[in-house]
């Protein structure tokens, strides 16, 4: 599909077809006779796919106008009928199943399998949900980012396409459930973004943040929730493939809007829904996997992903990010309260710190706090702007850094949770350096050379305050007994 124009509405008939397959009705793993099941099966589909279709359409036709600012504490934030509606009408196509996925052959086909049959094989498993509907003019949180690293992954040759079942691109993911949402977010939060759809079918662009700089467009609702069912897709098949090898794929979801800085009760910074945190939830009470491990190397302190699981134990938050930046949080003393008091671990790093920062940081404090945590799946707010060449800050980290960060992340989580771990794509505002930066990480999971050598350029960086750096790392071994 060219990522950059909206699909139109298949063949009621083909996707039936798909979807009656997938329902295990009239194919191998069904029954080969229609009786009374299966034609109620066949109407729920059918109302289905007429409300999909019904979807893709108004994505079509709607018109942009200027934006507005809206409150959406002020949306009917207690409606409940309008809450049980919603809940109903996103649970018909976010019902979460282990029958099967979709993955891609690298032929241009998909095809239905069980999630734990023919991707044996496979090294890396990602999704895709490029929000082309969530944009805003000349906004850095651009809905080009999604494509520009699917065109250099295929320009690169790390795609299905040449990797065959190396690589697998999970397609046709469910999006997630209001339910999945609301195991983060308050429910008065996302009825109300819910509700602003209206206004951003009116107005074309509305700000739901407050004071900052996050917008909403009539489709911003819907992509939310099918980026964090990406993530939630991925979860599903790192598990499975867990336990039928002890060298599982790494999952990477190539997601957007972002999501480390929405807080629990409302969108902030870029970021509409907390994908890595509504992850992390479902991977507990889906998958019994009770201790998460949560690694944030964006350039931002992730204060979402940090105040939803602030008490929690069970659930370690790690943040390396840059001293002052945007939002302001993350300070060394911010290690969690009450039962998850040293749980939650922020190391702010100086201005220009770079790849010496990053391996010092991963050997004498990320080794030692998953050692000590022992987690089950070892989840990544995978930022890319903390680049040297990214616009928006002040570190200088290289394609090289995130090659090494990638590789090692992907060998912790071997040696600790049976090569558990997903990737949740975060910042990155230079298209160049976010496509190479990430295309580099693929290469990593493959275990391939780093190519980081072609697209850096050693001019570009200055010395490091490599001071600081040792005194930030010591001050946080202190503050946690590392």
């Amino acid at each position: 599909m060219d990522l950059l124009s909206v699909p139109s509405p298949p063949s009621l008939a083909v996707v039936l077809v798909k979807q009656l397959s997938c329902n295990g009705i009239g194919n191998e793993r069904g029954s080969h006779t229609f009786g009374t099941n299966s034609w109620h099966e066949i109407l729920k589909v059918t109302v289905l796919v007429l409300g999909n279709m019904l979807f893709l359409a108004r994505q079509r036709f709607c018109s942009w106008r200027s934006p507005e600012r809206l409150n959406l504490d002020a949306i009917f934030a207690t409606d409940g009928v309008l809450y049980k509606s919603l809940r109903r009408g996103t649970r018909c196509f976010s019902k979460k199943t282990d029958a099967s996925s979709s993955f891609s052959n690298g032929t241009g086909e998909s095809f239905d399998v069980p999630v734990n049959i023919k991707s044996c094989e496979a090294r890396i498993i990602y999704a895709v949900a490029p929000a082309m509907g969530h944009n805003q003019e000349a906004h850095p949180e651009s809905h080009f980012r999604v494509p520009a690293i699917v065109q250099t992954l295929e320009e690169m040759e790390l795609t299905p396409k040449f990797r065959g079942s190396k690589v697998i691109e999970l397609q046709n993911f469910r999006s997630a459930s209001v339910d999945d949402i609301t195991s983060v977010h308050t429910q008065s939060y996302v009825l109300g973004l819910e509700k602003a759809m209206d206004q951003a079918s009116k107005d074309g662009l509305i700000l739901i943040e407050g004071s900052g700089p996050t917008y909403a467009t009539v489709d911003t609702f819907q992509d939310s929730l099918i980026a964090a069912g990406a993530g939630i897709a991925l979860i599903d098949s790192v598990v499975a493939e867990s336990k039928k090898s002890r060298d599982p794929p790494t999952g990477f979801a190539l997601i957007r809007p972002p999501g480390h800085h929405a807080i629990p009760k409302g969108p902030m910074g870029f970021c509409v829904f907390g994908n890595i945190a509504i992850a992390a939830r479902y991977a507990q009470r889906a998958h019994g996997l009770k201790r998460v491990f949560i690694i944030d190397f964006d350039v931002h302190h992730g204060n979402g992903t940090n105040d939803a699981f602030y008490e929690d134990p069970d659930i370690f938050f790690l943040s390396t990010h840059q001293d002052g930046s945007y939002p302001g949080t993350g300070k060394f003393d911010e290690i969690g309260k009450g039962d998850g008091e040293g749980t939650t671990l922020n190391l702010p790093l100086p201005g220009g710190s770079g790849d010496f920062a990053m391996r010092s940081v991963f050997d004498e404090v990320i080794v030692p706090c998953a050692q000590r945590f022992k987690p089950d799946i070892i989840l990544v707010s995978a930022g890319y702007d903390a680049h040297a060449l990214d616009p928006l800050a002040s570190l200088q980290f290289t394609t090289g850094t995130y090659y090494m960060l990638a590789a090692s992340i992907q060998q912790l989580a071997k040696d600790m949770c049976g090569g558990r771990c997903v990737f949740f794509l975060e910042g990155g505002y230079n298209l160049d350096s976010l496509s190479y930066s990430v295309a580099d990480s693929f290469r990593a999971f493959l275990k391939e050379p780093s190519l980081a050598s072609t697209f850096d350029n050693p001019a570009m960086l200055y010395e490091e305050p490599s001071m600081k750096v040792k005194e930030a790392i010591q001050r946080v071994k202190h503050m946690h007994s590392l």
